[in-house]
This record gives C-alpha cells, structure tokens and sequence, in this order.
C-alpha cells in the first residue's frame, strides 16, 4: 500500500508487478466502483501482477484517499488518475473500470484518449443520468449524510452480489460498510451529474472488453450488448452466476476474460 499528494489530495493506490517494468505488456489500471474500494480488485491484481504492472488507486472520496465533502465532478476524479499515473511515470495504460468506474473510464478517454491503450468497461452503461436518476442519486446522497452507511449496504447487497454467492456478498457488504459517508455522497451528486458517453463509445479507437454478469440488475446484459454493437474493437463476454460485482463473485471467469484483451492491447501497440 502507497499514498501519492496529488491535485491537493492524498490518494491511495497499490502498484504490484511488471517487475523491471520494461515487460512489453500494458500496465493495467484498475478504478472501482461505488461505494468502494481498491481492495476490490485484490483478485485480479494477484492473477495478473505476475506479468503486468497493475496499479488500483482508491478514488477521492474512499479507501484511504482524502475525503472532500459537497460533489466530486467525474472530470475531478479523472484528473486525479492522471496525476497519480505522472507521479508514478506511466504516460499510457490500459483502463479498467466497474459500475460507477466503468463510467470514470469513459470519462478519462474523454479527457486523455491518447494515454488509454485499451478500455475494460465493466458493469456499467454510458447514458447520462435521467431527471428521475438525478433525483434519485441526490436523495441517497442525503441519505447516506444524515444516516450512515448501514441501511444503505443492506438493502444493495442482494444486487450488488447474487444471493448464492455468500463469501463474495460478505466482502462487498464489508466494503460498503466502510466507505466514508461524504466521500461516498459527494460521488453520487457528481454522477448524477455526468455526461452522455453513448457517442464518445463510437470512436474509442483502441481494443475495448466488455464484461457483465448474467444476473446483473443494475445494469443488465442488454447494457453490456448495446455497448459492445457500438465499440468499433470490442469483445462481449457475460459472466454466468454472477450479479453486479463479477471480478469478485467468479474471479477465475473474470481474469480469464481479461487475459486475451490485454493480450489484444499488447499486440495493437
């Protein structure tokens, strides 16, 4: 575990592997979702680490990055990737992302598609959010402010997880009870808030993974399809038993998947 000063905030990361660094394979950077942490990529940094630099930085906001109350815009949060990724020397990357992280992947093309070799988007969807969405993301932000964590974790875990997956359910209620009620709050007023990536998709120009669970509620397979029709270079790979959080549900499939598109990024460099 490491923290970097970036952009006047502390920022917490792990950065395993690619011993030497001059491997010939892409590093890999991983963002997780809401409400988490960078320990929700612990899976995928032990199976990969061994021939990738794979960095998980904890967003502003959560995990041990400094909390910053009131609304975190998705531009603030790519600018903060950007920053930790100079700190550490890496001018370009593959990009990852789940959920709320698959949408801050987005976000970062946006802003500097030429430092993203290749692009994981991971249970999660590229609209912006409706007038009822909004509503919604800023009453829970109100929510989380005024009653803490608790009653909001319990009531997601049964989608953020499938039922029969009881060790990953455990870990992900885990994180969620731990995120920082602000930090958590001030990401869901700045989500509520970002833009419609739909034609942005259409010209990402490098090799693109798309992975859903075939049990996710939050953002169901027909999601993963849509954006997969869209991407010029994509491959579509649907987790079967797995619900909103497959990397941790069935790590052995996910990792799997990754594999032969890190393989594609390598070979389109």
């Amino acid at each position: 575990m490491a923290t970097a000063q970036v952009n006047g905030v502390t920022i917490g990361y792990d950065d395993e592997g690619g011993e030497g660094r001059d491997t010939g394979r892409p590093t890999l950077v991983l963002l997780h979702g809401h409400p988490f942490d960078r320990s929700m990529w612990g899976p995928q940094r032990a199976a990969l680490a061994s021939g990738h630099r794979v960095i998980t930085p904890d967003l502003r906001g959560y995990g041990e990055s400094t909390v910053v109350p009131g609304a975190t815009e998705f531009a603030t949060f790519a600018a903060d990737v950007a920053a930790l990724l100079d700190h550490l020397g890496v001018r370009e990357f593959a990009l990852g992302g789940l959920s709320m992280g698959g949408q801050l992947v987005m976000e970062c093309y946006r802003l500097f598609p030429e430092r993203v070799t290749g692009l994981l988007l991971a249970d999660t969807f590229p609209a912006a959010e409706t007038p009822e969405g909004k509503a919604t993301r800023n009453a829970t932000a109100d929510r989380l402010l005024a009653e803490g964590m608790k009653g909001y974790a319990d009531e997601v875990r049964g989608k953020m997880v499938a039922p029969y997956n009881t060790e990953a359910s455990a870990r992900v209620h885990r994180m969620m009870l731990a995120a920082p009620p602000e930090g958590a709050a001030a990401a869901l007023r700045g989500r509520a808030e970002r833009p419609d990536y739909r034609g942005l998709l259409a010209r990402v120009s490098v090799p693109c993974l798309v992975v859903v669970g075939r049990d996710d509620a939050f953002t169901p397979v027909a999601d993963a399809e849509a954006m997969h029709a869209v991407l010029p270079d994509s491959a579509l790979c649907v987790i079967e038993s797995a619900a909103h959080m497959p990397n941790l549900e069935r790590p052995a499939e996910f990792n799997a998947a990754l594999r032969p598109w890190l393989d594609r990024v390598a070979a389109a460099r």
